[in-house]
């Protein structure tokens, strides 16, 4: 259970990140209401509208969520500027980020039935962070194995059979390679270029968040 004075740092992170969106959100004269919750031990901060997102909007989240990512690590440096230390908080508009994880689970599960099936290995499209992070996740509930491939924007997972594992490779390294903040998704962030997870950023690699 999240210690009470760890919920309330993370929760003024929110409050910091909701200010500064709501801030640009009004300059932008773009709608939405703002959100916070605190999931996964870090701050979610989310535009919500009713209804379908307007034009305006769906630029903003940018082709493969690129100027969501930006936007993201607009905001946790002002996050930073305000409390000194490297913030974690996930930004989304419109529930764009949830929709993405949905549709990676599903592709991710997908895969894992032919691995399970042929017991060969299946290379992925090249994906963000906050995205592989969610194919290993789903690779390891179903018993089987992954391992990050590939460099900067190529930077791909591979499921591989339970029985294919090597010591050298394998989701504990890449987690750590790959979440160095960003990570999580996180949870986490999409090509902002090797920094979130701190390389969830394979920093040449993406951008988290998680």
């Amino acid at each position: 259970m999240m210690a009470e004075d760890e919920k309330a740092t993370l929760e003024h992170e929110g409050d910091i990140a909701a200010d500064y969106l709501e801030g640009l959100l009004d300059i932008a004269d773009l709608d939405g209401d703002i959100e916070i919750s605190v999931e996964g031990g870090r701050p979610t901060v989310g535009v919500v509208v009713d209804g379908e997102p307007s034009e305006a909007l769906h630029r903003l989240i940018g082709k493969g969520g690129s100027t969501l990512n930006s936007l993201q690590d607009l905001t946790r440096l002002a996050v930073q500027q305000q409390t000194g230390e490297r913030s974690r908080v996930m930004v989304d508009i419109a529930g764009y980020r949830e929709q993405r994880r949905k549709e990676i689970r599903e592709l991710a599960e997908r895969a894992i039935e032919e691995v399970r099936a042929t017991g060969d290995e299946i290379e992925l499209e090249a994906m963000n962070p906050f995205e592989r992070k969610v194919v290993h996740d789903a690779a390891a509930e179903a018993g089987l194995l992954s391992d990050s491939e590939g460099m900067g924007r190529k930077r791909h997972v591979v499921i591989k059979p339970a029985d294919d594992f090597d010591a050298d490779d394998g989701y504990e390294d890449d987690v750590d390679e790959d979440s160095a903040d960003r990570a999580d998704a996180e949870f986490e962030e999409a090509e902002l270029g090797d920094v979130d997870g701190a390389d969830y950023d394979d920093a040449a690699d993406d951008s988290d968040g998680e």
